[in-house]
């Protein structure tokens, strides 16, 4: 009987002298399993399923599980990563929580990442995570990952990083990071901007800072933004439709440096005359877009009619940022390119 009440005690203390990290579960692939009737990866495992298949985080951390959702990230939203930022914050008040991992879909993770990095109001770390292979595969990448995501939380050499996306062990900012594979494990990547670390055996190695840092207010209602991509003899009948649908700004993924043609420039031109916004990116991988070229569709003549050419996000990330930004400068958007500036 002793023994037994001393075990328990002995327990009790050890738990209490672990760090506590929030995890919040929303599906994805590493909430799946493979469905051995159509061999279809379909959402299968709860949050306790989920944690149940990674033991060794008993020995690291006390888990404060909270089951958001289970969607695909492909169907996920602004909308819905509006809310999970706020459940985050709300749930990282707790001054016994030292930070949150969030599993999630890859297609969309980089988006959710960078998402929650502009919004939530913590300092503490959110890492999201999440796997290549479902839970059914023999190489399933989850529990690795969700246990160095967990490490990564815990680590006094991880501090203000920001939101990050830790997958593979490589460490990516949120700004940054982009899925660079449909299948690979080792997917995301930051570019010519580099990952900020390694995690391995339990130790972070840390490689860069967080060198830019942006936060905004969650309005009430998220502005309407679509993303546009430009192609060789595009008309511009698609983005004209977009403008006669009431749009609130549109982005626009141009050639190079920020060039379109003669008739995707007149179009925008008509969105400018509409009062929406139009913000250009590339669809080159890396660089930033530049005002420079001068003829007709030329990011010179873009910058002169109205249009924010600036910065170096991606179509997606620059939606976001845009669906951020707007409710700031109402109509003016020429404020807009203090927020698309950061290099």
């Amino acid at each position: 009987m002793k023994k037994i009440l001393f075990f328990i005690i002995f327990s009790v203390i050890k738990a209490s002298a672990l760090p506590t990290v929030a995890i919040f579960t929303t599906g994805g692939t590493i909430s799946e399993k493979t469905d051995p009737k159509t061999n279809d990866s379909i959402p299968a495992l709860s949050g306790e399923e989920l944690i149940a298949n990674v033991p060794e985080l008993n020995k690291i951390a006390n888990i404060k599980l909270i089951d958001f959702c289970n969607l695909d990230s492909s169907q996920m939203s602004p909308e819905i990563w509006a809310n999970l930022s706020k459940k985050v914050d709300e749930t990282l008040k707790d001054p016994k929580i030292v930070g949150a991992v969030i599993t999630h879909g890859t297609d969309t993770m980089a988006e959710a990442a960078f998402f929650l990095e502009l919004t939530l109001k913590t300092d503490k770390p959110v890492v999201f995570t999440g796997a290549m292979k479902n839970s059914s595969d023999p190489y399933f990448d989850g529990p690795a990952n969700i246990l160095n995501a967990v490490f990564q939380v815990i680590s006094n050499k991880s501090k203000n990083w920001g939101v990050t996306v830790n997958l593979n062990q490589y460490i990516n900012s949120a700004r940054y990071v982009e899925k660079t594979n449909t299948t690979n494990m080792q997917t995301f990547e930051s570019g010519e901007k580099g990952y900020l670390g390694y995690i391995n055996d339990g130790i972070v190695y840390r490689f860069n800072d967080r060198l830019y840092k942006q936060k905004f207010n969650i309005p009430e209602k998220l502005p309407k933004v679509i993303l546009y991509a430009d192609y060789s003899g595009a008309d511009g009948s698609l983005l004209k439709a977009a403008v006669d649908s009431k749009v609130d700004g549109i982005v626009i993924e141009s050639f190079g440096s920020g060039n379109v043609n003669a008739d995707v420039y007149e179009n925008i031109k008509y969105a400018i005359s509409k009062q929406i916004a139009v913000v250009i990116t590339t669809r080159v991988l890396y660089g930033n877009v530049f005002p420079i070229y001068g003829d007709k569709g030329g990011g010179k003549e873009l910058e002169k009619i109205g249009a924010i050419v600036r910065g170096n996000l991606r179509g997606p990330k620059a939606r976001l940022l845009l669906m951020l930004t707007l409710p700031l400068v109402e109509k003016n958007h020429k404020k807009l390119n203090k927020y698309f500036s950061v290099p």
